[in-house]
């Protein structure tokens, strides 16, 4: 008796997977609502009162700080779209299934990278070949 590769989570599990990533999702925006929050209020911490020279340290040190900021909300913002696609997947009923293999991608790789659409088998493909 031959025993048939399942070809996609049942939907008990794409459930499972979609509250999940809403989870994610909620505090990923919290998350992005801080970084936000604290690029506007930037301008609070003036040094007007101390040395020049400490002054111009501090400005570029507030450029870097504004950068890493502004790189990391728009890091958030990517992964939140992410996030977004793989709920999108759910409904679909395509989730989980690599891209490249069409296999189904582990649970474990799921619930620790919920927008996965690659099997560690096709990353590590596409890596190599990198």
């Amino acid at each position: 008796m031959a025993t048939t590769e399942k070809t996609r989570y049942s939907d008990e599990e794409l459930e499972e997977f979609k509250q999940l990533i809403l989870a994610k999702i909620e505090l990923a925006k919290k998350d992005y609502d801080e970084i936000m929050d604290t690029l506007s209020n930037r301008k609070g911490n003036d040094v007007d009162d101390t040395s020049p020279t400490y002054k111009a340290l501090e400005e570029g040190s507030l450029t870097q700080t504004k950068e890493e900021l502004t790189t990391m909300a728009a890091r958030q913002q990517k992964f939140i779209q992410g996030l977004k696609a793989a709920l999108v997947r759910i409904e679909n009923k395509t989730y989980g299934i690599c891209r490249v293999t069409g296999k189904l991608i582990p649970k474990e790789r799921l619930r620790a990278v919920p927008h996965a659409t690659l099997s560690i088998e096709a990353k590590n493909m596409r890596d190599h070949r990198r």
